[in-house]
């Protein structure tokens, strides 16, 4: 695509007082829905309402790319059915629009026997979802995908890929547009009221009045589906991720993407190596609670962020239950020796290769009031609105199947 990304989010105009339906959110989800939304009613007056500059301020364009094909997810849930769904789509829609992506692979590191069971788990999973070309791989088969990889053993997901997702949510703020719905950066919601027939949003720029609003709001989420009244279970609370990234003769080690089996108490997959499309290898991300919403510098910290994290219940009886994976996530964070130790386990020739800092992202993870992180796409509704409550990954991979399914129960609300 040769889009200038600098002019897609500054190329409409000032807000409308009045719009049929309003996004608000500016990410890959929320103009997936915009998208939809448009599809499915022609000629409405939409509008997508975005509090940053451009696309991909946060998640859309803090994450590593990858795209996922379903191997994790509990059989049955939304997780798993639009992640696989969602991947085939997604695949189709960058063929068709020349957005560059690759599907390289990605192999799943078993390197003891104490974690072949949780490796068993993860096949069933995977293939009770559907997922493609699911292979398992003996000890020594794995060097043929990976060479430098060692495990007792593994398992292949072909159709897993990378993709450049900001690159993705242009294509479809583009197709917005093409459509007849606007996108308005730098508008920033402050507040929302009931009014007769709808809502009336407050931004930066106003007020829009509209008769039904679809809120992807990411690391906001919460905030905003309680000024709507929803209820305040589950809360947001951001989690740092942060990479590194190996020099480039380090680099020449991966092929691809290589993951360790993750803990299932977790919903984080621990420290991975993926290759991106520009050759470039990350390793993480790491989580750490993080003292605010937008710490992507370590030394950011929000009072309110950090008191309304502190005060969740949740938050504390998910510190007592995960206590030494904090501990762990704590020293990945700071050490970036330990980190890349951590990667070596996967690739035993990263032992003591020194690698830079890569990028850093918030992900936006629900936590209920009982201290359980939520692992599955949470979507509520109130009167004249649907929130997207949780959306971490793999929302990416699963945009356009999800956004399918944000519109049907907008439209079975009406």
């Amino acid at each position: 695509m040769s889009r200038d990304r600098a002019s897609v989010g500054t190329a409409d105009r000032q807000p409308p007082r009045e719009c049929d339906l309003v996004v608000v959110g500016g990410g890959i989800l929320g103009l997936a829905v915009a998208r939809e939304l448009l599809a499915r009613r022609p000629g409405a007056r939409l509008c997508v309402l975005e509090s940053e500059d451009r696309i991909g301020r946060h998640q859309t364009g803090r994450s590593s790319g990858v795209v996922h094909a379903g191997i994790y997810y509990e059989p049955g849930s939304l997780k798993a059915r639009l992640c696989v769904e969602g991947a085939r789509e997604l695949y189709a829609y960058c063929e068709e629009r020349g957005v560059p992506f690759e599907r390289s692979g990605k192999l799943v590191v078993a390197v003891d026997e104490s974690e072949l069971g949780r490796l068993d788990e993860l096949e069933r999973r995977g293939r009770a979802n559907g997922v493609p070309g699911l292979r398992r791989l003996a000890r020594e088969e794995i060097a043929a995908v990976e060479p430098a990889a060692r495990g007792v053993a593994a398992l292949h997901s072909p159709q897993t890929g990378v993709v450049d997702f900001v690159a993705v949510a242009e294509s479809y703020a583009a197709d917005v547009r093409a459509d007849g719905g606007t996108t308005h950066f730098g508008t920033r919601v402050t507040s929302v009221a009931q009014r007769p027939g709808g809502i009336a949003i407050r931004h930066t720029h106003g007020t829009t009045a509209t008769s039904a609003a679809v809120f992807c709001a990411g690391l906001w989420s919460d905030r905003l589906a309680v000024a709507c009244g929803a209820p305040r279970d589950p809360r947001i609370v951001p989690f740092r991720g942060a990479y590194l990234r190996l020099r480039p003769a380090d680099a020449e080690l991966i092929r691809a993407n290589v993951y360790p089996v993750p803990d299932p108490e977790l919903p984080f997959l621990g420290a991975h190596l993926t290759r991106n499309l520009d050759g470039s290898v990350l390793i993480g991300p790491s989580a750490l609670l993080a003292p605010a919403r937008d710490a992507y510098r370590l030394a950011t910290l929000r009072p309110r962020d950090l008191g309304q994290t502190l005060a969740w219940p949740g938050t504390w009886r998910m510190a007592a239950r995960h206590r030494r994976a904090a501990l762990r996530e704590l020293r990945h964070a700071t050490s970036r020796r330990a980190f890349v130790a951590e990667a070596a386990r996967l690739v035993p020739a990263l032992r003591g290769v020194r690698a830079e800092a890569g990028p850093a992202g918030i992900r936006a993870q629900a936590l209920g009031r009982d201290g359980a992180l939520v692992d599955d796409f949470v979507v509520h509704r109130t009167a004249h609105a649907i929130h997207v409550r949780n959306a971490p990954s793999p929302a990416a991979t699963s945009s356009l199947a999800l956004a399918r399914l944000i519109v049907d129960r907008l439209d079975a609300r009406q």
